[in-house]
């Protein structure tokens, strides 16, 4: 005979009835509705919590960079001045056509090429011998690598008053070493291209240290191997920095390169301040005058602003060309590879 196995209900409290019993299947159906809100809410936050931290980059550049780049392309095409920038009159092309008969505009595009060779050159190879030293093993390291970075942290105005000071004409210690080796005091602040070259080297000074890291960090990257592979055939040091060290920094010296030409382009600070005259025509004769000086002395000092727009995009022009023969050699460099 079979036996009946009931679960007996829990007895009831003296003074009341007995606790109803919930569905054996409600407390598993909100765990799982719990779970699967969270789940969402999870999946919600993998897929915008990215945009959400980078959004005040994109907020602050629409707002201090697509902004004014729109706007100063549209003030490009008019005739408008500082003092009434809202009166704009349609010029169209004009303010572009006219570059091409303007010699002060082809006069600044000839210093800033010469200026940024003059500059650009020098630094890199220095960057590249000072990196090379840095990458042995040295006694206190790091402070000379702190060292290296003391320049491009120092004040643009602090540095180029101090190397005025150095290239002074009369009182200047450049010119008091080269009497020693018979060499007559130049005058660096009205003379073309030594005023070209004292610019240079305040470029030279600000910028070897910082090229000179990223060059460490690129070559402290390479294997090792290669290196003592390199030395059981017989490779000397500087067979071992031509064959081993250069072909693996090609990137690096690549982006070197392209972002040194970019700052020559836009070459400002220094040469406004070492002007003797302290504004922006670059030196008595706009013999250092740059493309940034000028587009600022065309918009601030005389006022025109649709003209200033013009030169900016046509700076902005040799940018993107600067960027698309980066974009070519990188793809031949990796095919390469």
């Amino acid at each position: 005979m079979a036996t009946r196995h009931d679960t007996a209900a829990p007895p009831a409290k003296e003074g009341g009835a007995a606790p109803a019993r919930p569905p054996s299947d409600t407390v598993p159906s909100q765990d799982a509705k719990k779970r699967a809100r969270l789940s969402r809410r999870w999946q919600r936050d993998v897929r915008w919590s990215p945009y959400a931290f980078v959004s005040p980059f994109f907020l602050l550049f629409l707002a201090f960079g697509l902004f004014p780049l729109l706007y100063t392309a549209w003030a490009s095409l008019h005739t408008v001045e500082l003092t009434a920038p809202t009166d704009m009159e349609w010029a169209g092309l004009h303010n572009y056509t006219r570059i091409f008969d303007d010699e002060f505009y082809w006069n600044a595009a000839k210093n800033t090429l010469t200026i940024g060779i003059i500059s650009t050159v020098p630094q890199l190879l220095m960057a590249m011998g000072i990196a090379h030293i840095l990458n042995y093993k040295l006694r206190a390291s790091t402070f000379y690598r702190v060292v290296m970075l003391a320049p491009y942290a120092t004040s643009i105005a602090a540095a180029s008053l101090v190397f005025v000071l150095l290239f002074g004409r009369d009182y200047g210690m450049i010119n008091w070493a080269l009497h020693f080796v018979g060499v007559d005091s130049i005058d660096w602040q009205n003379e073309k291209w030594p005023s070209q070259i004292a610019v240079s080297t305040i470029v030279i000074w600000r910028w070897t240290g910082y090229n000179a890291l990223i060059y460490l960090a690129a070559m402290q990257a390479i294997p090792q191997d290669l290196y003592e592979s390199a030395a059981l055939d017989g490779a000397s040091r500087w067979r071992q920095f031509l064959h081993v060290t250069l072909p693996s920094l090609r990137p690096t010296i690549l982006f070197t390169c392209v972002v040194s030409t970019i700052g020559a382009s836009q070459l400002f600070g220094e040469p406004l301040l070492f002007d003797a005259n302290k504004g922006t025509s670059g030196g008595s004769e706009h013999q250092f005058q740059t493309l940034g000086l000028y587009m600022y002395e065309q918009g601030w000092v005389s006022q025109h602003l649709g003209r200033a727009s013009a030169i900016a995009w046509t700076m902005f022009l040799i940018l993107i060309v600067i960027g698309i023969v980066n974009y070519v050699i990188s793809r031949r460099l990796r095919a390469s590879s």
